[in-house]
């Protein structure tokens, strides 16, 4: 039972410092994109598609 509580505070204590390092690096800018902007207006805008509108035509109906 007591290797239990040891590695459950182990890997608490792992999880904290990893949650404090991905916050460090968040805040120092690690993951801020910087390159996409700058090539951003090389990439096609895609086109946009307008709704098909209802024909005007009647519908051929089966005369007996």
């Amino acid at each position: 039972m007591g290797v239990i509580y040891v590695l459950l505070t182990i890997s608490i204590v792992v999880a904290i410092i990893f949650f404090v390092a991905f916050i460090f690096s968040v805040r120092n800018g690690q993951y801020d994109d910087v390159y996409t902007p700058s090539i951003r207006m090389l990439f096609e805008d895609e086109l946009v598609k307008e709704p098909k509108e209802k024909s005007s035509i009647p519908t051929k109906t089966k005369q007996s």
